[in-house]
């Protein structure tokens, strides 16, 4: 059995290090470096899924951790993470869960009595490539390829969530103090207050993450970064938003189950953060935009954010429509307050058909609806900016979105009505045009009219002269007819 544990640890290690001479790139060996944090905390939920339903269990050793050998599960995980990711050009995806599998088949009934099997382990290996494999896969070969964006930013997030949320706690409970029992005994509606607090706790490091993915073209990866120096969102406000939603989620979870190691955790992040992970991002961000950095940093601190946002840069424009009741209350709101940064537009200004709320960033970023008057929050100060960061996290914009196009602004042309509002006016113009050509028709051949048209007599006209002749008496004028 230790032969079979070394041998388990020894052969995907080699491996992986033969594979990496192979892949020079150092953002492919980054990627699948991440890939192998995935598998290996995707293999830990696992072992805990396994456990419960019986697919298979581990014999009791040394070295193990809640029952799962360690050597065995490093192994695990480089085989299901970076090696697959290492050889992803000779090596498709669909091919490669397919050695996987076989590969395990194999090796899971030899590795008795390390492993026990039960009668259904086969179907927990499937929800294991599935769940675990896949997942790890694809957020490797994206990262390393810098493909889909949008996905492996969101991969990364599940990722991070599972490690701040689960991963650290349990390993804090386990070699430390504290367990989930004062969170497990919680009645469901506490558990809902606890849960919608957590959720307040990581908007602004959700909110950052998008940023970094749709103004910066990056993500929270260190060697996945920005193309382009973010400073808007909530690094308007702190320079390292994720950073400091972590540890207040770590210290939250702290607080909630008791643990003294997992506060320790927290206070050791902010250490790691400070002294290491710190001064190489300065590093890094002052070499790739000095000026701009520096500029930055002497308005924004690392664990304090400002009350008002840091501006720099063309300011952003929120369009709204003067005509709409709601838009027009908007506008009111936001120019009491004045927002730093933001200018205010009547929709006659925009430039084609306006239906909703228009933002536009100085970068050229674009929001419309709920979500642009979300971005037009951010430039007021950092309460009403939480409130917008809340109003886009991904579900509620999208129900906010339909109330507020249901019940409150359904979306409109307005510059069609200022179009429709033009051609009347055109209309009526060429109309007064032509009756006055008529009436210059109607005159003297080649003379103007004597009186403008626009004249108007207000006196009484004089008495019209008698042309009888003055001999002639004065005859009564006959009766009307009938």
């Amino acid at each position: 059995m230790t032969v079979a544990r070394h041998l388990s640890l020894a052969v995907p290690l080699l491996a992986v290090l033969a594979a990496a001479r192979l892949e020079r790139n150092r953002d492919a060996r980054a990627a699948a470096l991440l890939a192998f944090v995935a598998g290996a905390v995707g293999i830990a939920a696992l072992d805990e899924a396994a456990r419960r339903t019986g697919w298979y269990t581990f014999a009791p050793v040394r070295g193990a951790y809640r029952g799962l050998p360690v050597d065995l599960w490093i192994g695990w995980a480089a085989l299901w993470g970076p090696l697959p990711v290492l050889l992803r050009r000779v090596l498709p995806l669909p091919l490669a869960l397919g050695l996987l599998l076989w590969l395990d088949a194999v090796a899971m009934p030899a590795l008795h009595p390390l492993v026990r099997l039960g009668p259904h382990w086969l179907l927990g290996e499937a929800a294991g490539l599935l769940a675990v494999a896949l997942p790890a896969q694809l957020l490797g070969r994206w990262c390393a390829d810098r493909r889909h964006l949008a996905a492996r930013a969101l991969l990364q997030v599940g990722l991070f969530a599972t490690l701040l949320l689960w991963f650290v706690p349990t390993l804090a409970f386990e070699l430390g103090d504290g367990s989930w029992a004062g969170l497990t005994g919680l009645p469901p509606s506490r558990l809902l207050l606890a849960g919608q607090v957590v959720l307040l706790v990581a908007t602004p490091a959700l909110a950052a993450v998008r940023e970094f993915a749709v103004r910066g073209g990056g993500t929270p990866y260190p060697w996945d970064p920005p193309r382009r120096l973010v400073t808007t969102g909530p690094y308007a406000y702190l320079a390292n938003p994720m950073q400091f939603g972590a540890v207040a989620l770590v210290l939250l979870t702290a607080a909630a189950t008791g643990s003294l190691a997992l506060a320790g955790a927290g206070a050791t992040a902010v250490a790691f953060a400070a002294a290491v992970a710190g001064p190489h991002e300065e590093h890094d961000l002052a070499g790739r935009y000095p000026e701009d950095w520096r500029a930055y940093r002497r308005r924004v601190r690392n664990w304090w954010p400002r009350w008002r946002p840091y501006v720099s840069g063309p300011p952003a424009i929120l369009w709204l429509d003067a005509d709409c009741g709601p838009c027009a209350a908007v506008w009111r709101f936001l120019a009491r307050r004045h927002p730093a940064g933001l200018v205010l537009r009547p929709a006659s200004a925009y430039e084609g058909v306006l239906r909703r709320a228009e933002y536009a960033g100085g970068d050229g970023h674009r929001e419309r609806g709920v979500a642009a008057v979300a971005r037009a929050l951010e430039h007021v100060h950092l309460g009403w900016a939480l409130a917008g960061w809340t109003l886009r996290l991904p579900g509620v914009a999208w129900l906010a979105q339909l109330v507020t196009d249901a019940m409150i602004a359904p979306p409109r042309p307005a510059s069609d009505r200022r179009a429709g509002q033009a051609g009347t006016r055109e209309a009526r113009a060429t109309e007064a045009g032509t009756r006055e050509a008529e009436a210059g028709r109607a005159g003297t051949r080649g003379e103007g009219c004597p009186t403008p048209s626009s004249a108007s007599w207000t006196v009484p006209s004089p008495r019209s002269a008698s042309t009888a002749s003055p001999g002639s008496r004065p005859v009564r004028s006959p009766p009307p007819p009938g």
